[in-house]
C-alpha cells in the first residue's frame, strides 16, 4: 500500500477520493429505459447477457424455495438464524421508541403516528460473492417495521439459479417474493414494474457502481435508502494497535471487489511501515487475492498525519462507510467523529464481525453520505403520518394572523377559504 505523509488535509482528501467512471451513467440509463419499455423480455435479455442464464420463470416457486433448504448445512442455517435474531433484537429496540403522540394546543389536535411503508424491494448482490447476510440486513428491519410486501431480487448464476443460502436467508426473514434478476435491470423492474414484478415504494440494499448509479437515477420516482456502493473502510490507529489486526481488517474489506476504498490513518510512521509489510507478507497466502491486490493498489493508502486532530479531521472529510478506531482511548476520538456510517471501537471490534453477527446493520452509506445518515434501520421503512383537527373557535382565534401571512405572500384565496367558514 502507498504510504503518504499528509501535510494539507483538505487537499489530500479531495484528491484521494476514488473517481466514479462517467461512462456508467449512459449504460445505466440505456438499461433502465429498455426495462421500462419491454419489461420481462428486457430482464431475460440482460440476464442472458450478463449472467449467461436462460430465465424462463423470473419468480422463485415455493418448491425452489423449499429445495434451497436441502442445499445448505445445519450449521449454515443456525448461523443465519443467529444473525437474524441479533439484528431483530436491535431493530425491535429502535421501534419500541417510536410512540404515537397526540398534541393538543388551543383546540387544535395534531396526531403523529409511525406507520410502515406499504412495499419495499430488497436488492441482494451476487456474482462476485454470496451475500445472504445482506438479505438479513435489508429484510429484517422491513419486517420489524411491519412492511406488508417485501420483494427480493438477486442475480442468478449461469444455470439460472439463485444462491441457496440467499434464498433461505430471505425466506426465514420474511420475504414475500424472490426474483431471479440482478444488476441495473433488477432496480428498473422494482421501480417501474413489469408483468411479473410489481413496482415497489422503496428500494433498499447495497450494490456495485452500476446498481448504485441505477438507484440514484430512479430515485426521482421511487424511494431509495441511500447510495450504498463499493465498500469503504477507514482505520484510525496509533502505536498501541496490533499491525497484523489492521492488515487483516483492510484485507477483509478489500476482498469484496477491486473497487473498494480501504485505508489506514495514523500518526505513527513505524506502524505504517509495519502494516504495509504485513499486508505484503499475507497477500501470497490469502484467497480472493486478485480483488485485494487490485483494490489496495488502486485505491488503498496509509496516511501519516502530524497530530491526532489531523487524523480526526481527515476521517471526517473522507466519511468512510466503516471507521475502526484502534487507539489507546477510542471513545475519546469517536466523540469527535461526525460523518462515518458506522464507528467500531477498540482492537476487538473488526468491521468483518459487524458485517454478520454483532447485531448492527452492514448496509451503510458510502460516497460521503455518512455526513447525513447512518445505517439502514427500521426507520427507513416507516413514515410519520400526521392528522390535524381544528375547531371553528380555534380557527377564528388564528384568522387575523393567517390573514397577515397570506397577504404577505400574495396568496389571498388562502385567507378567503378560512374567512368563508367564519361568516
Amino acid at each position: 500500500m502507498r504510504i503518504i505523509k499528509v501535510n494539507n488535509i483538505e487537499k489530500f482528501a479531495s484528491e484521494i477520493l476514488p473517481k466514479q467512471p462517467q461512462k456508467n451513467k449512459s449504460i445505466v440509463e440505456s438499461i433502465l429505459k429498455n426495462v421500462k419499455k419491454n419489461g420481462d423480455d428486457a430482464l431475460r435479455k440482460y440476464e442472458k447477457k450478463f449472467s449467461k442464464a436462460n430465465i424462463s420463470s423470473l419468480r422463485l416457486s415455493q418448491v425452489e424455495i423449499k429445495n434451497a433448504y436441502y442445499k445448505i448445512s445445519k450449521s449454515e442455517l443456525d448461523a443465519l438464524y443467529l444473525a437474524k435474531t441479533r439484528l431483530e433484537k436491535t431493530e425491535s429496540a429502535i421501534k419500541s421508541l417510536l410512540k404515537n403522540k397526540t398534541i393538543n394546543n388551543d383546540g387544535i389536535k395534531i396526531i403523529k403516528k409511525f406507520v410502515p411503508i406499504q412495499s419495499t424491494g430488497c436488492y441482494i448482490p451476487g456474482g462476485l460473492a454470496r451475500y445472504p447476510s445482506s438479505a438479513i440486513m435489508s429484510i429484517v428491519p422491513a419486517k420489524v417495521a411491519g412492511v406488508p410486501r417485501i420483494a427480493v431480487v438477486s442475480p442468478p448464476n449461469s444455470d439460472g439459479k439463485v444462491d441457496p443460502l440467499t434464498i433461505v436467508a430471505a425466506d426465514i426473514c420474511g420475504a414475500n417474493e424472490i426474483y431471479k434478476t440482478g444488476g441495473v435491470q433488477a432496480i428498473a423492474a422494482l421501480s417501474f414494474g413489469t408483468k411479473t414484478i410489481s413496482k415497489v415504494d422503496k428500494i433498499v440494499g447495497p450494490g456495485g457502481t452500476f446498481v448504485t448509479s441505477a438507484k440514484s437515477l430512479i430515485s426521482e420516482q421511487t424511494g431509495i435508502d441511500m447510495l450504498a456502493g463499493p465498500t469503504e473502510l477507514g482505520i484510525i490507529a496509533d502505536n498501541s494497535a496490533n499491525p497484523k489486526f489492521i492488515a487483516l481488517d483492510l484485507i477483509s474489506q478489500a476482498e469484496h471487489s477491486s473497487d473498494t476504498f480501504c485505508y489506514l490513518i495514523t500518526t505513527s510512521e513505524k506502524l505504517a511501515k509495519s502494516v504495509s509489510n504485513t499486508i505484503s507478507e499475507l497477500l501470497p497466502q490469502i484467497q480472493r487475492a486478485n480483488f485485494v491486490k487490485a483494490s489496495l493498489k488502486n485505491n488503498g493508502f496509509i496516511a501519516i498525519c502530524k497530530t491526532q486532530s489531523d487524523m480526526v479531521k481527515l476521517a471526517n472529510l473522507l466519511s468512510p462507510e466503516h471507521l475502526q478506531i484502534m487507539t489507546k482511548n477510542p471513545e475519546s476520538i469517536s466523540s469527535k467523529i461526525t460523518t462515518s456510517g458506522l464507528i467500531l471501537l477498540g482492537n476487538d471490534t473488526p468491521s468483518s464481525a459487524s458485517d454478520y453477527v454483532l447485531g448492527s446493520n452492514h448496509i451503510l452509506p458510502t460516497s460521503g453520505f455518512g455526513k447525513i445518515r447512518g445505517s439502514l434501520s427500521v426507520l427507513d421503512f416507516m413514515k410519520i403520518s400526521t392528522q390535524v383537527k381544528c375547531s371553528k373557535s380555534s380557527l377564528s382565534k388564528l384568522s387575523k394572523h393567517l390573514q397577515v401571512l397570506t397577504k404577505a405572500e400574495g396568496l389571498f384565496n388562502h385567507y378567503e377559504s378560512v374567512r368563508g367558514r367564519l361568516k
